[in-house]
């Protein structure tokens, strides 16, 4: 994806690994929860995980929507201009 962004647009390498790694991290901890619970009941693994799934791309997007304009909300309350999200400085 990164090599698609036109050149002048691009991430520099630093931002665009930790970008991608918070993705890589949401992901892990997705699997490693759907191992414990599949561990917990006798259900099948696959359909745990489409269950753990469909809540993270649903209510967890609206919870991570939610917050983060909470906290853009205080951000530009306070004037804080270090905290702007999507502002790498």
């Amino acid at each position: 994806k990164r090599f698609r962004e036109p050149k002048h647009e691009r991430r520099p390498w630093k931002i665009w690994f930790l970008d991608t790694s918070k993705q890589a991290i949401g992901m892990l901890f997705i699997h490693f929860a759907n191992v414990y619970l599949s561990d917990l009941t006798e259900e099948d693994p696959c359909s745990l995980y489409l269950i753990n799934f469909l809540l993270d791309a649903t209510l967890g997007m609206l919870l991570i929507y939610v917050g983060i304009r909470a906290v853009s909300s205080i951000v530009e309350w306070q004037q804080w201009d270090t905290l702007r999200f999507g502002e790498y400085g």
